[in-house]
């Protein structure tokens, strides 16, 4: 069945959904302690049926407690919640599995699920390593202790081989973690705070996911996928009816492969207040906001100028969403103060230890890719980086490759100290870093904390990363999901001091 061309859909006919959040069962005693009482969630993994338009029949879908994106968790600064993730979806997969792939052979169960907390400060029982996963009819209980300053973090699945196929299916949802500090700040809040969960995605005909594959049917896989219907929480061109006044946009890429750089029509105006790991020092007049796969930004949009009138939320050369922006006036005692929370750089000299990582990929005789590697060491190969605990190390990262690569590691959040791009040809003949340009710092949009970075091709990449948390077994990986799942993720483990 040919896919569907979204272009033939009529646009902005669609409310935008907002995702409901996550209700606590009761409290329960935190691991380890008796006396302590936190809240205890239940989450089913299901298979539901979704309108992702108006004029379209309902989608098969996998979800985090009934929709696409899933529940939203509210949590608080310092206060742990207990999650109980329990897989109730069907035995079989809906999407070509690639039984050649590490982790997902044969010999494994077609269906499976781990979650992780994407930017979670989490201990490495409840981080979701790719191969703790779980089969339907089973669960696992997590704690997130939320011991980290605010942001809006994400969930997803990471199973092992698969974790492409589980994501495009649905499995996602926001983790919003808020405190006192930021409460005071009288950033836009309540109605006034949207989340926009971007994802592209295939679709048929006849509605239903469309996942591509290789030209080999015993070897599906693909380097990379990108969508044609773009979604925005769920719903193709969806509008938000909204007020002339200031709105705060905490929006994800949820994307498998695909990179946005978003922008808004009719000249609006936006501001960045944050990025992945929570506020930036101060905000940032932006035109545009460039996105890789698991990144996030937090803007600030003043509709007041645009009264009446009707806003595009863009990409380049297509439409996400549309705002209606009322007529009447409206009050607006939220602001953007001139600073928002202190983000002081780390000193290069705090390093201990610096690490030189290379991003490589495999290519047959005919110049196809055959998948990724990082530092040339498949995912099964024992554990190289071993930091240790609460010591902060530098990790140059070297792309060898054509591609922009977000790099994510799990547990910590770090910084970008600079990008210089490299004679890529001369390294790999001789091992040699040259040089062909200064260092570049990062964008002023980038200088506050990250867990996600764009490692861009033939450039070396700079980050300096605290490893403050917990000892155990972690991963680092690249986010384009088809990589990751095609050994571009190696596991890394932090030493107890």
């Amino acid at each position: 069945m040919p896919n569907l061309n979204p272009g033939t859909l009529e646009k902005f006919v669609d409310p935008l959904p907002l995702p409901q959040l996550a209700r606590p069962v009761e409290h329960r005693p935190v691991p380890g302690s008796a006396r302590e009482q936190v809240p205890f969630y239940r989450v089913a993994m299901r298979a539901i049926q979704s309108k992702l338009h108006r004029d379209l029949p309902p989608t098969t879908l996998w979800s985090y407690g009934g929709s696409v994106p899933g529940l939203t968790f509210e949590t608080r600064s310092g206060q742990g919640v207990l999650v109980e993730w329990g897989n109730e979806l069907p035995a079989k997969h809906f999407l070509p599995i690639d039984h050649n792939l590490h982790g997902a052979e044969k010999d494994k169960p077609e269906v499976r699920g781990v979650v992780h907390l994407h930017g979670g400060k989490t201990p490495p029982e409840g981080d979701g390593y790719p191969e703790d996963w779980y089969v339907p009819g089973q669960s696992r209980t997590y704690y997130y202790p939320n011991r980290q300053e605010p942001a809006m973090l994400w969930y997803h699945d990471h199973t092992m081989g698969i974790n492409r196929l589980n994501i495009y299916a649905g499995l996602l949802g926001l983790w919003m973690i808020r405190d006192r500090v930021e409460d005071a700040l009288k950033l836009p809040a309540g109605k006034y705070e949207v989340p926009l969960v971007l994802m592209d995605r295939n679709l048929r005909t006849d509605g239903q996911l469309s996942y591509p594959v290789s030209a080999d049917p015993e070897r599906p896989w693909v380097p990379e996928v990108f969508g044609e219907a773009h979604l925005v929480n769920g719903k193709l061109f969806p509008y938000l009816d909204v007020e002339p006044r200031k709105y705060r946009f905490r929006i994800l890429n949820g994307a498998n492969g695909r990179f946005y750089l978003l922008s808004l029509s009719q000249g609006a105006e936006m501001v960045q207040i944050g990025s992945d790991q929570g506020l930036l020092a101060a905000p940032v007049a932006v035109k545009h906001v460039h996105l890789a796969p698991g990144e996030r930004a937090d803007l600030v949009v003043d509709f007041a100028p645009h009264s009446g009138q009707q806003v595009l939320l863009e990409n380049e050369a297509f439409t996400l969403m549309q705002f209606r922006v009322a007529s009447t006036p409206t009050a607006d005692t939220s602001v953007v103060p001139a600073t928002l929370r202190p983000a002081p750089r780390i000193a290069e000299s705090s390093a201990v230890n610096t690490r030189r990582l290379t991003l490589d990929e495999q290519m047959n005789m005919v110049a196809e890719s055959m998948g990724m590697l990082l530092n040339k060491t498949p995912w099964h190969m024992p554990i190289t980086e071993k930091p240790v605990l609460n010591t902060t190390e530098i990790w140059e990262l070297v792309n060898l490759t054509d591609d922009v690569h977000p790099i994510h590691l799990h547990m910590v959040r770090f910084q970008i100290l600079d990008r210089r791009r490299f004679d890529g040809f001369e390294f790999m003949k001789t091992g040699k870093l040259r040089y062909i340009g200064p260092p570049m710092p990062p964008e002023p949009n980038e200088m506050g904390w990250k867990d996600t970075a764009r490692v861009n091709s033939k450039t070396v990449t700079r980050i300096i990363v605290p490893f403050a948390g917990y000892p155990g077994r972690y991963v680092w990986h690249c986010h384009i999901l088809e990589h990751e799942d095609n050994e571009m993720m190696r596991p890394y483990e932090v030493m107890p001091a």
